[in-house]
């Protein structure tokens, strides 16, 4: 994985980055963005357009958001609820259009305030 959306997007969800993305591969759940960890070709293209600094790049990811790296590749990789089967690598955001729901952890995580 090489970019990873974190805790500041949760609520906010701007889309800045979807609209940057070259690739597409940026995927919209119900209160985050999601990168795809093997469809990101490691531009950063994402990350100087947030308005709430929520990209990193992984290794840059501040350690009170780490749990969102495996959370990010989490959901691709398992069944999200509501869904038999997980996402893998549907071929593009845009194809698949909004998810509509959420990993458990950003599902569960407290709504921002406003």
């Amino acid at each position: 994985m090489a970019y990873v959306i974190a805790e500041p997007c949760v609520d906010v969800m701007d889309r800045a980055c979807v609209d940057e993305c070259p690739v597409d591969c940026i995927y919209v759940g119900a209160r985050s963005l999601y990168i795809h960890p093997d469809e990101c070709v490691d531009c950063g293209a994402c990350e100087p357009v947030c308005p709430v600094e929520a990209i990193y790049y992984e290794d840059d990811l501040p350690e009170r958001w780490t749990v969102h790296a495996g959370d990010n590749a989490r959901f691709f990789s398992e069944p999200l609820p509501g869904r038999d089967e997980a996402l893998g690598s549907p071929g593009g955001a845009a194809k698949l259009g909004d998810v509509g729901v959420d990993t458990p952890l950003v599902a569960e995580w407290p709504p921002a305030s406003a």
